[in-house]
């Protein structure tokens, strides 16, 4: 995974506006995060990969994973 920061804009799914998660742990490899990542012209779901208490958000452009940075 190569590291890149991105200009982000909110898109949260159902279950995010209800205060749900989508597993039952809070855990998981592709957790849909409430945000999408512009680049190229598009905008792409950010994804989370998070077990214990660390969490990595990335993106998925043509099959190939890239770590995004999210700072507010």
């Amino acid at each position: 995974m190569r590291p890149v920061n991105l200009e982000f804009i909110e898109a949260p799914l159902w279950y995010h506006t209800r205060g749900l998660q989508q597993t039952a742990s809070g855990y998981g490899k592709k957790l849909k995060t409430p945000y999408k990542a512009l680049t190229n012209g598009r905008a792409y779901r950010v994804y989370c990969c998070i077990f214990s208490n660390i969490g990595t958000l990335y993106i998925i452009i043509k099959g190939e994973k890239i770590t995004v940075d999210r700072y507010e």
